[in-house]
């Protein structure tokens, strides 16, 4: 996960004692000051290691960590890896709970092929950035993680919060940067979706992704086996602002 997700899940930190506090302190301490992480700047991965004998675990866990020593990544504990495994559960429920402080929020995904997955992370969280302030939005949350890897690309996800508190047409404006973002996501060689379908909001998109012959192929299979367009009636992908 980015920073910003990173930074976010330090503030779902359970309440903690006098002691908590302290050791806390220390490890920020060990961090920043020893190790030389900026706080600003820290990303996290998340890694589960298992077996049936434990010393297949220890095993990989010690190749692990050479190889995140290699490139400068400490192990950050059980612990972390838990709160961050944990995130990914809630993070629907803070969706819900957002709405009632004025913030809308939702999450995106796409698939991407590796030698383009940092650059375009980088550009669709500067289009939503720039678009918010296009907007007069001063308040925002634009976050990634890479959820799925494979040999040749990996699944990211994104996640965009506004406040849209004494803000006109907050529905039309947060549907406009989550098109955009969508946009760049296309223009930055990601995929459509990577499992969650094209659905009714990115169904404007279908044409320019799978292409005209693709789309001529859905046209026919739907006549072919939906003759009386009984299924999915009025939910049809459009190209153009027609319907399929």
């Amino acid at each position: 996960m980015d920073n910003e997700q990173f930074q976010m899940g330090q503030t779902l930190r359970p309440e903690s004692g006098w002691g908590g506090l302290i050791l806390q302190g220390l490890k920020h301490m060990y961090i920043t000051r020893i190790k030389g992480f900026r706080w600003d700047q820290i990303c996290v991965a998340t890694l589960l290691m298992e077996g049936d004998v434990a010393e297949d675990t220890a095993t990989q866990e010690r190749k692990i960590y050479k190889i995140a020593d290699k490139y400068g990544g400490i192990p950050a504990g059980e612990a972390n890896g838990e709160r961050g495994y944990m995130l990914t559960f809630v993070i629907a429920y803070i969706r819900d709970l957002a709405i009632e402080f004025n913030i809308f929020a939702e999450s995106f995904e796409t698939s991407v092929s590796w030698n383009r997955a940092l650059s375009l992370c980088r550009n669709v969280k500067s289009r939503v950035a720039r678009d918010c302030k296009v907007h007069g939005i001063s308040k925002y949350f634009i976050s990634c993680r890479v959820t799925q890897t494979y040999d040749a690309g990996c699944c990211v996800y994104f996640y965009l919060a506004i406040s849209y508190s004494n803000m006109e047409n907050s529905v039309e404006t947060f549907e406009a940067i989550e098109h955009a973002a969508r946009e760049e996501i296309l223009a930055n060689g990601g995929s459509l979706s990577h499992h969650h379908g094209v659905g009714k909001i990115r169904a404007s998109f279908y044409p320019e992704a799978v292409g005209e012959a693709s789309v001529s192929l859905y046209r026919a299979t739907k006549a072919h086996l939906d003759p009386y367009n009984i299924f999915a009636a009025g939910n049809m992908v459009s190209g153009n602002k027609s319907k399929l």
